[in-house]
């Protein structure tokens, strides 16, 4: 009996088991999620490797290691992402409002473009951190992210997207005294479902969902809010 191959077998079906631990490519690494999810993938033995501007590598938080590019041009990053696993696009507008209406085309949907194109044509897992929709507000916001997810569709690469509307953290906690008139929504049959889909999630459920996304590879998951919330209080 060859007991190095019993071995070989005994280790990969451990592996299997516990799930192998991934590549995760990260856009938006120096962001506010960003420096949520990546300590946790690091902790859980990830390899993660984060797009950087130049002179930001200072920002990402410990562990991961870091590749100069401009998230909105393909060719500066695509070599680097095609060797990953996963693809975490979380690169976006900060604090997006009505008027900034041309930034979510210009960053948000061309960088999303620019990743979608690097990894084109790969096995790789694409998750994409998008927003919640149906809404009624912020619509060039959310028709920007309806049209990035469907450019992300036509690629035919393997995607979990999730839809939060706001998560709540450091520097995002005002929505916080809006808590009690969702509770009270969601009570109410007729704006129920809207009440739930529009939901406010935590920075630590956000960054945890994320890390399920990563660990739970889909052919074409959506993540709404009551989801998220599911994955980011199951760890």
């Amino acid at each position: 009996m060859d007991f190095s191959l019993l071995a070989v077998i005994g280790c990969a079906a451990r592996a299997t088991m516990a799930g192998m631990p991934e590549t995760v490519f990260i856009t938006g690494g120096t962001g506010y999620v960003g420096r949520a999810l990546i300590p946790l993938l690091v902790a859980r033995g990830h390899r993660v490797i984060a797009l950087v501007r130049p002179g930001s590598a200072g920002r990402v938080p410990a562990g991961a290691e870091t590749v100069e590019g401009n998230a909105l041009d393909s060719r500066t990053f695509a070599v680097r992402a095609r060797t990953a696993t996963v693809l975490v696009q979380l690169v976006g507008t900060p604090h997006p409002a009505p008027w900034k209406a041309a930034e979510f085309v210009r960053v948000d949907e061309a960088s999303l473009r620019a990743s979608v194109d690097a990894v084109a044509g790969t096995g790789i897992h694409f998750v994409y951190l998008s927003v919640a929709h149906p809404a009624p507000s912020m619509k060039a916001y959310v028709a920007t992210r309806i049209r990035c997810e469907e450019y992300l569709a036509a690629s035919g690469l393997r995607r979990t997207i999730l839809r939060p509307w706001y998560v709540l953290g450091p520097g995002h906690r005002w929505p916080y005294v809006l808590l009690p008139f969702y509770k009270l929504a969601a009570q109410v049959p007729g704006v129920r479902a809207g009440a739930l889909r529009l939901g406010l999630v935590t920075l630590r459920e956000m960054a945890l969902a994320l890390v399920n996304a990563v660990e739970n590879a889909s052919d074409d998951a959506v993540i709404d809010v009551p989801g998220i919330r599911r994955a980011g209080g199951a760890r």
